[in-house]
């Protein structure tokens, strides 16, 4: 028997042991101990007791029942999830080989685990073979005496529980995998097939009655089906009725009316029967209507006699056609009725007035109903309106009057409904139908409608407003869009609602439809037909047209409500079944097969392909297959080796393998081998890995001017065992390489640039397998020659229209013209900009200033850059003006103390408006009575002098030439020159403790202008010591500062001062408190370990020690000391020593002294230089050298002789002579 290695999403945990239902435990009148079934609380039991031992034996006793009970499918191995009525959910696996329990998380974790379980053939059998061994089993019976399997069967059913019952459906429900044909033809005719029906009419079928009738019903099989009809649960003998025919090859019924009679004979309800000897398909009940449109009955309209703001409704009421007409108002002479929120049509075609007004009998009203297939149109006589006012002159200009109604006298009144009327009604609606509620109302003013949800929202992703908000409109309708709406419909007099329940209903819709069932021979299977609908349909199964309930019996089929059950199909289960499902709303039917097939694996691709892919891509290999059973798959590499599947291979169900990243060493021959009970079959393909196509050097954007070359690079790197093709294109349209053009492997080269070169040019290098691009982009560029033919035109006294003609743009289209002018009087010569127009253009309105000789010039502006500007053209002067503006940016601002200097920019030639520009300066003090002072100016600027300090004036300057005075300036307020402020007042000094100083002060009491700050200086001091001084600045409001100290004792010396844009004023100096005595005393104790002390101290060490060897040395110049003498020290082997017992200082042999330092060169200093040593005479100076540094040793004199005995005539090192000391 097969093992299966379950596995679900509870992991090990849940897994427990139990012994395989096998024929020898019922053989020997036993069955296999119970499973413990573990839930999260315990050990179950079917007394609902957890964890002891009083459950296990009824477990057991409904164990063995079950295990006798499902032996005939104990080497099926699947996972069930059980839903107990109790509140635990406990994970079983009631059918089984292996005794392993395994923990399952739903229905799709189990389809999964079997599914998979199916494909590894390493760890399954056959179908087939299951099927024989099954059969083998259920031979032996289960427990003593039993001789035949159905009263087990039946004994086991009686003594379960009910939901161990259920379990089994459950479980049951899980087996089969349908088998799916392949559409390749030749296995399509090779293979029996029941019948399907493949095509059919709609349910409810009209037709129209001019032409012929044609009901559609077709069907695929193998044999080819042969079709039948019913008419009205009747045989319909096709033979008797010459005008009836069948097409050929189809079961498709042509009704011809050529030869005479009336459709609507035919008229019924027809069904479709398509069979072959494996079973027979049914079609829907197809319901034959013929359509109809029938005339309106004529009738003679009186004229419709209303008061003017009474509502009106002008009724419809079209004939009854099928299918229903579509309703529109005319008037008769065929002009659409305007309609608005006032009048509107209603969804059952009627005209609805909410107020008639006079200007309504202006037309007649016409409904008309058009008919789809008859393409006709019918008009109902005409309704007139005679309109009663109190106002019978129609003046048309009232209508847009605020108060149009009670211009024309007609009252207000409150909305009321004139349909739906009362308010309150109800509509039913089918699920996925459309819902259309409708609100129209009367009133005056005409009202608004609104629409809302008791308890919730309108579903604003399917609801819509329609005819003026009268309507709602909510598609494809589900149940939650049942309940409460209501329209509300309000004006200024009032507000009405109506509230309409929603009720939504639905005709039977599929949950799960049926599907055809192919199985091998000996494999189970199940059809499950699961609707639903409102009110909740029924479900009635047939079996090759007939009810399930008088087929003839079929052991190895099982009805379970929505569910046919099929163990151990055999070939003679073949049968098409039939699912209706109704309610009151409607019914579906659906048709499903089950073939039972017993075919060999196939290959069903070409035989040894050859794959190329490229390098590092996602590839799959094909490799479709067939068989029933269904055989499982399996991929090898190169012939050896383990199945090809993980990691970087993955194998669909469908036999295809996908190497998700391909790598050279993935080149190979690929052979898929299906294998089912029947047989096997193989087949190879070989993969050929190649390298990816790759542009390295791209195209660059250029950017060219005419008539220069531009190259456009595009070097490739491709396989070499592919062929690659270099092609261009220009604009994504291939291009044409014409004599201007040169295409090389890697390049393409354009001479003589021209405008339509312009464009993105891509390289496409392609191969037979990949491709590759890149895209650049050429610009042309060109500037767009000048303007011409400038003219003066409609020449008036403050405008003038200037006209040109554009030059050409240069493949760059114009963007703007800018029209320059030059005058002659103030600045001759200096072109200025006058104003900008679109590209679009070629003639503008140029408004003028007075008194100014124009002459004007335009230049044209595109991307590429500005043109040449145009010829001048000829001048117009503009007559005189007063000035109609005044000098702008008036300041007053004093540059000394004593005065004010009042500046502003001077006006233009376009804004002097006349000869003789000159500026009236008027000035006088702020606040103040004072009478103003003026003074005539040329230029554009004044200097009041003696002026106090800092004080504010009021200054107007006005423009004038010889035409007037400009108008009345504004008063713009200036100050008079600043001064240096007075000092800062209150200057606080406090100390709260040893660390922080705190400073405090007032402003200055005269500041002399606009404070800009603070500047404060503080240096510490102690005795006579003064450390580093430190300076602040603050913003002119602060009035705060906080100085934290650097130590305890120092004392702190402050100055501040206020600044203005002078400079800073008088400054105050406070000084910090002196520190408090016990605080001096602690800290004298404490100097012994401050830094500074203790330098100091180190420093004077120093000195005295430097003095101390000066001294020691002038002591000893010159001299041979007997050491002994000074001192009993032991003498080492190495140290040179006299007869007498002294030491002789001499360098003879030039070694360095203790501590010498080398030189740069890295050499060892002499000791002494002949060149640079002086003769000493008596009492000679010692000498030193260029740093000021003491030199070591002293020579002797040039002319001495060396036989002076053991004298040294050599002075000693210092370090000799503090080594001597020592």
């Amino acid at each position: 028997m097969r093992r299966l290695a379950a596995r679900g999403a509870a992991g090990d945990a849940g897994e427990v042991a139990a012994p395989a239902a096998d024929s020898t435990h019922c053989a020997q009148g036993r069955s296999p101990s119970p499973p413990r079934l573990v839930t999260s609380s315990g050990i179950y039991s079917d007394a609902g007791m957890s964890g002891t031992d009083q459950s296990r034996p009824r477990t057991t006793q409904w164990w063995q029942e079950i295990s006798c009970w499902l032996g005939p499918f104990s080497s099926r191995s699947f996972v069930c999830f059980l839903p107990f009525f109790s509140p635990r959910l406990i994970d079983v696996c009631a059918i089984w080989d292996t005794g392993v329990l395994p923990p399952t998380a739903d229905w799709k974790g189990a389809s999964s685990g079997v599914a998979g379980a199916r494909l590894n053939e390493a760890e399954t059998l056959s179908s087939i073979q299951e099927a024989q061994l099954e059969r083998l089993e259920v031979a032996t019976p289960c427990g003593p005496g039993s001789r035949e399997r159905g009263p087990v069967l039946r004994m086991a059913r009686q003594q379960l529980p009910p939901w161990v019952h259920a379990a089994i459906l459950l479980c049951l429900l899980s087996l089969g995998r349908a088998i799916e044909i392949p559409m390749d033809p030749s296995i399509q005719n090779e293979l029996s097939q029941p019948p399907t029906i493949t095509k059919q009419s709609v349910k409810d079928h009209i037709v129209d009655p001019r032409d012929n009738i044609l009901i559609e019903c077709e069907a695929k099989g193998n044999p080819a089906p042969s079709f039948h009809w019913t008419r009205n649960s009747r045989f319909f003998n096709i033979a008797k009725d010459p005008r009836v025919s069948m097409k050929r090859r189809s079961g498709t019924l042509v009704i011809d009316f050529r030869s005479g009679g009336r459709p609507e004979e035919y008229e019924g309800e027809y069904q479709c029967f398509a069979r072959n000897k494996f079973g027979t398909a049914l079609s829907n009940r197809i319901r034959l209507q013929v359509s109809k449109s029938p005339l309106w009955p004529k009738e003679n309209l009186d004229p419709v006699v209303v008061q003017e703001g009474a509502p009106l409704t002008l009724q419809c009421n079209p004939p009854p056609g099928l299918p229903s007409p579509v309703i529109f108002w005319m008037s008769s002479t065929m002009d659409p009725i305007t309609q608005d929120k006032r009048v509107s049509q209603g969804h059952n075609g009627d005209l609805y007035f909410s107020n008639v007004m006079l200007q309504d009998m202006q037309t007649d009203y016409s409904c008309n109903a058009r008919f789809h297939f008859t393409h006709t149109i019918q008009q109902k006589n005409a309704f007139t309106l005679k309109v009663l006012t109190n106002h019978p002159h129609n003046d048309s200009s009232l209508r847009n009057h605020p108060d149009m109604y009670s211009a024309r006298g007609v009252a207000e009144r409150t909305p009321s409904f004139m349909y739906p009327q009362g308010t309150a009604s109800s509509q039913m609606v089918l699920r996925g139908m459309d819902l259309l509620l409708e609100c129209i109302a009367s009133g005056v003013p005409t009202p608004d409608i609104a629409w809302y949800k008791k308890g919730g929202d309108l579903p604003s992703d399917k609801a819509k407003f329609e005819n003026f908000n009268k309507a709602l409109r909510i598609t494809n309708v589900s149940e939650e869009d049942s309940g409460e709406y209501f329209c509300l419909a309000s004006n200024k007099m009032g507000s009405i609602r109506h509230t309409i329940s929603v009720r939504v209903k639905a005709a039977p819709y599929w949950l799960d439809e049926p599907k055809n069932l192919i199985l091998a021979p000996g494999e189970d299977g199940r059809l499950v037909c699961r609707a639903s609908g409102n009110p909740k349909p029924t479900i009635q199964w047939m079996v090759n047209g007939e009810p399930l309930q008088s087929a003839p019996p079929n052991p190895n089929r099982e009805v379970a409500g929505d569910t046919i059950i099929f163990r151990d199909t055999q070939i003679s289960s073949r049968a098409v079944y039939q699912c209706n499902t109704s309610n009151e709303h409607g019914y579906l039917l659906a048709n499903a097969f089950v073939s039972v097939l017993d075919v060999p694996p196939r290959m069903l691709s070409p035989r040894n392909q050859l794959i190329r892919v490229i390098l590092y891509n996602r590839t799959r290999l094909d490799c479709p297959f067939f068989g029933s059973p269904i055989p499982t798959l399996r991929w090898f590499k190169n012939g050896q080796g383990s199945n090809l599947d993980g990691g970087n291979y993955h194998v669909y169900e469908n036999g295809s393998l996908e190497i998700k990243m391909i790598h050279k060493e993935d080149q190979g021959i690929y052979t898929c081998v299906a294998t089912n009970i029947l047989g096997k079959a193989e087949n190879q393909v070989r993969l050929e890995v190649k390298d990816p196509t790759r542009i390295f050097r791209m195209p660059e954007d250029q950017v060219a001017k005419r008539g220069t070359t531009v190259q456009l690079e595009c070097r490739v790197k491709h396989d070499p065992s592919l062929k690659l093709t270099v092609s261009w294109l220009k604009d994504d349209e291939p291009l044409y390489i014409g004599n201007r053009m040169k295409k090389e492997d890697d390049s393409l080269t354009i001479f003589g640039v021209a405008e339509r070169d312009q464009g993105s040019y891509t390289c496409v290098a392609s191969t037979e397998l990949d491709q590759d691009l890149a895209k650049a982009y050429l610009t042309v560029l060109g500037r767009p020659d000048r303007p011409r033919d400038l003219e003066l035109t409609d020449l008036a006294e403050r405008s003038v229209r200037l006209t040109w003609i554009p030059g050409d743009d240069n493949n760059s289209p114009i963007t703007d013209y800018v029209v320059q002018f030059e005058e002659d009087q103030f600045q001759p010569g200096v072109w200025h900009d006058h104003s900008k127009f679109p590209g679009s253009v070629n003639s503008a309105v140029l408004q003028l200033s007075p008194y100014v000789n124009y002459q004007f010039r335009v230049i044209a502006i595109n991307e590429v850059g500005s043109s040449h500007p145009s010829l001048p053209s000829e001048r117009y002067r503009t007559s005189g003006a007063p000035p109609e503006s005044n000098p702008a940016d008036v300041k007053g601002e004093g540059t000394r103390k004593n005065n004010m200097e009042i500046t502003w920019t001077p006006m233009n030639a376009t804004s002097a408006f006349g000869p003789n520009l000159r500026y009236i300066v008027k000035w006088r003090r702020r606040e103040t009575r004072e009478s103003w002072n003026n003074v005539t100016v040329w230029g554009s600027r004044y200097v009041v002098g003696q002026t106090p300090v800092y004080v504010p004036y009021e200054i107007r300057v006005q423009a004038e030439n010889d035409f007037g005075k400009g108008p009345e300036p504004d008063t713009v307020i200036g100050y008079s020159g600043e001064d240096l402020p007075s000092a800062p007042r209150r200057f606080r000094v406090r100390q709260p403790n040893l660390e922080t100083i705190n400073l405090e002060w007032d402003h200055p009491e005269h500041p002399n202008g606009i404070l800009t700050g603070y500047t404060l200086r503080y240096v510490p001091f102690n005795g006579t010591k003064v450390g580093k001084q430190i300076v602040e600045n603050f913003s002119p409001n602060q009035t705060k500062f906080t100085v934290q100290r650097a130590d305890p004792v120092s004392r702190y010396r402050f100055t501040l001062s206020a600044r203005t844009q002078v400079g800073s004023g008088e400054a105050v100096t406070e000084e910090s408190p002196a520190p408090p005595n016990e605080a001096y005393t602690n800290n004298q104790a404490d100097i012994a370990t401050q830094g500074w002390f203790i330098g100091l101290m180190c420093a004077i060490a120093l000195l005295v020690l430097i003095l101390l060897i000066v001294c020691f040395i002038k002591r000893s110049r010159g001299g041979k000391y007997p050491v002994r003498e000074k001192k009993d020290v032991p003498l080492g082997p190495e140290d040179p020593k006299e007869e007498d017992g002294s030491f002789d200082y001499s360098d003879e042999d030039n070694k360095p002294l203790q501590g010498s330092q080398t030189s740069l060169d890295g050499t060892i200093k002499q000791q002494e230089s002949d060149d640079s040593l002086v003769d000493y005479g008596e009492g000679g100076e010692g000498q030193f050298n260029e740093d000021g540094s003491f030199i070591g040793q002293y020579t002797v004199k040039k002319d001495k002789e060396e036989t002076e005995g053991n004298e040294s005539s050599e002075a000693t090192s210092p370090v000799n002579a503090i080594y001597s000391l020592a």
